[in-house]
């Protein structure tokens, strides 16, 4: 009887434990839960902040008017010369296109009301048109051309129609805009100058295309560089060399890099590269190589351990089928590892495609209007065109620096989704 007691008492105080510890399990379980999705919800409020920000600046205010192509303003000689039809006054075109459009617009104010709602970019418009087609000279067209950036952010809610509450417009502006919009001339349309321009001082004519060109440059030259000299010193690392204490110092040495804040290897880049090798400033070429600063550590931190987790026994089995160390590495261990490599190198790409700090040093953060044509012209990269951008006081660089973001992003899922791929397919030749 006594021991059915104690027996009884052990099994209560041990299922009293059970449940203590099945409760410290649910709690954390709960706990974990719970963190996810408080972190999935702040991420869900910052992507809805971006895009409902952003996705505006892929639309932009546009004016059609009946422009002539006056051919006494245009090209008085006839001689259709380049650089005569390059220079010419076509902001003279834009004017008289509006007046023909507003002629009770006779006083000087009026005018100026008048030219004040279109863009100031828009003689550059018709440059380019008369540049690429000459035959336009003596003939009238309709042409859409870019509103000015307040007239876009008055149409988008941005901006008050009254003066009282920041609107920049008078009554006699508004009633234009107001009859450009009931006549259908004045509409949203995709805004192709955030694709295919570089950088302006008008919101309406600002573009990415020089960022996302200058972006492009400097990530090839780090690839190009990065990828090869991390993964055969991961390679010299695991396989070939012999523990001392300067490969242990190596070892440590690479791990504290991977730690070291990236406006460090930007300090680095701006002596070595711009003050001793005195290569070219702003230029994609000297932004790469700052960044093969930053990525190399993670490179070969990564591609180590991609080589660490190919079983012993393929290094095995190759050296006794008489391969030598050499053979060995590159015919069996590196193409198991690759898939691991690969998602090393895209972590490293990944840090260099969003970082700033090692830009800014090397002075990539100068206003670029063109594109460049090669890694060695200047240009600026897509976080310092969102930092430029974010520095400006006009209410259109907001949603541009939204929008920017958002390529920043469509940018990177790229990136993995290629590296995703290449991944799958080594995955699947062994």
């Amino acid at each position: 009887m006594v021991d059915q007691v104690r027996v009884s008492a052990t099994a209560e105080k041990v299922n009293a434990r059970l449940q203590r510890r099945y409760a410290v399990e649910k709690r954390f379980r709960f706990y974990g839960i719970a963190s996810i999705v408080v972190a999935l919800s702040f991420l869900a409020i910052l992507l809805f902040s971006i895009i409902s920000q952003g996705h505006t600046a892929f639309m932009q205010a546009e004016m059609r008017l009946s422009v002539t192509f006056d051919p006494s303003v245009i090209d008085p000689d006839g001689g259709r010369q380049k650089a005569v039809l390059s220079s010419a006054d076509y902001t003279a075109l834009v004017r008289n296109a509006l007046l023909a459009r507003f002629p009770e617009a006779e006083d000087r104010l009026a005018r100026r009301e008048m030219i004040a709602l279109i863009s100031q970019g828009a003689d550059l418009e018709l440059r380019k048109m008369v540049m690429g087609d000459p035959s336009l000279i003596g003939t009238t067209r309709d042409v859409w051309l870019p509103a000015a950036a307040s007239v876009d952010q008055l149409r988008k809610g941005h901006m008050s129609r009254d003066a009282d509450k920041g609107g920049q417009f008078t009554q006699r502006q508004l009633g234009w805009i107001d009859a450009l919009e009931s006549s259908g001339n004045l509409s949203s349309r995709f805004n192709k100058w955030l694709f295919t321009s570089g950088d302006s001082r008008q919101p309406e004519l600002a573009g990415l295309w020089g960022a996302v060109v200058g972006s492009f440059y400097s990530l090839l030259v780090t690839v190009t560089l990065s990828f090869p000299l991390g993964v055969a010193t991961a390679i010299y690392l695991e396989e070939f060399s012999t523990r001392n204490r300067w490969t242990d110092l190596i070892e440590v040495n690479i791990n504290n890099l991977a730690a070291v804040p990236s406006i460090v290897f930007g300090l680095l880049g701006l002596e070595i590269f711009l003050n001793v090798f005195n290569l070219p400033r702003s230029a994609p070429l000297v932004g790469g190589l700052a960044l093969t600063l930053v990525s190399l550590p993670t490179i070969i931190i990564a591609s180590r351990v991609a080589l660490k987790a190919v079983p012993p026994w393929i290094r095995e089995a190759a050296l006794g089928l008489g391969a030598s160390r050499l053979q060995m590495v590159m015919h069996h261990v590196l193409p198991l590892a690759m898939p691991g490599i690969l998602t090393g190198t895209i972590i490293g790409m990944a840090r260099a495609v969003g970082e700033s700090a090692p830009l800014l040093m090397i002075g990539m953060v100068a206003f670029i209007v063109d594109v460049p044509a090669s890694p060695l012209d200047p240009s600026t990269a897509l976080p310092v065109q969102i930092y430029l951008w974010a520095a400006s006081p006009e209410r259109a660089f907001v949603e541009r620096t939204s929008a920017a973001i958002i390529v920043l992003l469509c940018f990177l899922a790229v990136m993995n989704a290629t590296a995703i791929f290449l991944r799958k397919k080594f995955e699947r030749r062994w």
